[in-house]
C-alpha cells in the first residue's frame, strides 16, 4: 500500500543518519576514484602519489575542510591503519623468495648494507634536528624500506601519534616523486648501463610505484632489476616491524609500573597509552604475519598470474585509501613550524641512501 507524505516524512526522520566510519570511507573511495583519474592523465604520476597529495588537498579545501577534520575523520583515520595492513599484507604476494635470492648473494649484502646506512643515518640526523615525536624513525623507516607503507606499518607497531604519520608520509612522497624526474637525468652522467642505472633505482627510491615510473625510463631490463632490488628491500620490512615491536615491549616492561603509579596520581587515564599499562604488542604483529605468508604462498607457485594480478590490484586500492586517509591528517601550518628540518632531514636522507646505493651498484655488478 502507498505510503502518504506525512508516513514518508515520519520514516524519512527515523532513519538512522549516516556516521561511523562509513562517511570517511567514502570519501576516501572517492579520492582513490580521483587519484586513477589523475594517473589516468598524466601516467607519470602514480596512484599512491596522487592519493596522498589529494588527501592533503581534501584536509585544506575551504568546502572539504570541515567534513575531513569532523564527520569523515573516525573513517579517514581507519583507512590509514587498518587498510594500510591489508595492503601490506597483499604486498607480499608480489614477492618471490626465488626470485629474490636469483639476484646473487652480492647484491643481497648491498641492499642490507644501504638498508641499514639509510636508515641509521636518518635517525641520527633526524634526532640531531629536533624533530619532534617519531618523525625520525618514521622517515628513516620510508627512506630505507618501501615509503609509506613502511611508514604505515612501524607506526602501528610503534603507536606512533596520526601528525607524525601524516608527515613522515608527506615527506617520503615528495621525495620519492622528485626521484622520478631526477635520476633518470643522471643515468648517463653517472656512466650507468641499464641494468646498473635498474638496480640503483631500486636500492634508492623509496615506493613501488615510484620505482616503476623512474626505472622505465631504462627500460624493460632496467625495469626488471629495479623491481627485484626493490622487492628485496621489501621483504626486510618484517624483521624491522618486529624489532620495533620488541623494543616497544622492552620500554613497556621498563617504564610501566612506574608511569602508571604517576598517572594514578595525576589522574590521567593509563589505558589511553599501551606503553604507560605495561601492555605489550606482539613480535610479529599479524598483518605482519600475513605479509610472509603471502611471500611464502607466491613462492609455492600455486597461484595463478589472474589471481596474483588481481591481487595486486587491490592492493593498490586499498593503499591508495589508506594514504588518501593519512594525507588528509597532515595539518600545513603545523608543517610549516618544522618544515625546514624536515626538508633538511629528507634532502640529507636522500643523499645517503642515493649515494651509499650507487657505491654498492659499482661495488656489485
Amino acid at each position: 500500500m502507498a505510503l502518504t507524505l506525512r508516513e514518508r516524512a515520519t520514516r524519512t526522520r527515523s532513519l538512522p543518519p549516516l556516521g561511523g566510519d562509513a562517511p570517511g570511507l567514502l570519501l576516501a573511495a572517492a579520492g582513490v576514484a580521483a587519484a586513477i583519474a589523475v594517473h589516468a592523465a598524466v601516467p607519470a604520476v602514480p596512484k599512491l602519489t596522487a592519493a596522498v597529495v589529494l588527501g592533503m588537498a581534501a584536509a585544506h579545501l575551504p568546502g572539504l575542510r570541515p567534513v575531513v577534520r569532523g564527520v569523515a575523520r573516525p573513517g579517514l583515520s581507519m583507512a590509514g591503519k587498518r587498510l594500510m595492513r591489508l595492503g601490506i599484507v597483499l604486498l607480499g604476494l608480489k614477492l618471490s623468495l626465488d626470485d629474490v635470492l636469483g639476484l646473487g648473494w652480492a647484491t643481497v649484502a648491498m641492499v642490507l648494507a644501504v638498508v641499514a646506512a639509510t636508515f641509521t643515518g636518518t635517525l641520527w640526523l633526524g634526532r640531531r634536528l629536533g624533530l619532534p615525536g617519531d618523525q625520525p624513525l618514521l622517515v628513516a623507516t620510508g627512506y630505507s624500506i618501501c615509503g609509506a607503507s613502511a611508514i604505515g606499518a612501524v607506526s602501528q607497531a610503534a603507536g606512533s601519534e596520526e601528525e607524525d604519520v601524516a608527515a613522515s608520509v608527506a615527506l617520503v612522497t615528495l621525495c620519492g616523486t622528485l626521484a622520478i624526474a631526477v635520476l633518470p637525468l643522471l643515468q648517463q652522467p653517472f656512466g650507468l648501463g641499464d641494468v646498473e642505472f635498474g638496480r640503483w633505482v631500486g636500492a634508492s627510491v623509496h615506493d613501488v610505484g615510484q620505482v616503476v615510473a623512474t626505472a622505465q625510463t631504462g627500460g624493460a631490463g632496467a625495469l626488471r632489476e629495479a623491481v627485484l632490488v626493490k622487492l628485496m628491500r621489501v621483504v626486510l620490512l618484517a624483521p624491522l616491524v618486529a624489532g620495533m615491536a620488541i623494543a616497544v615491549r622492552r620500554r613497556a616492561r621498563r617504564g610501566g609500573a612506574a608511569v602508571v603509579g604517576a598517572d594514578q596520581e595525576s589522574g590521567e587515564d593509563p589505558a589511553k597509552n599501551p606503553v604507560k599499562t605495561g601492555s605489550r604488542p606482539p613480535i610479529v604483529p599479524l598483518f605482519v604475519a600475513g605479509f610472509l605468508a603471502m611471500i611464502v604462498l607466491r613462492t609455492t607457485g600455486v597461484l595463478p598470474e589472474r589471481a596474483l594480478t588481481l591481487a595486486g590490484d587491490a592492493q593498490e586500492l586499498l593503499l591508495a585509501a589508506a594514504l588518501f586517509g593519512l594525507g588528509s591528517a597532515v595539518h600545513l601550518p603545523t608543517m610549516v613550524r618544522t618544515g625546514g628540518r624536515l626538508a633538511l632531514l629528507g634532502l640529507g636522507s636522500w643523499v645517503v641512501v642515493a649515494g651509499v646505493s650507487y657505491a654498492g651498484v659499482l661495488v656489485t655488478t
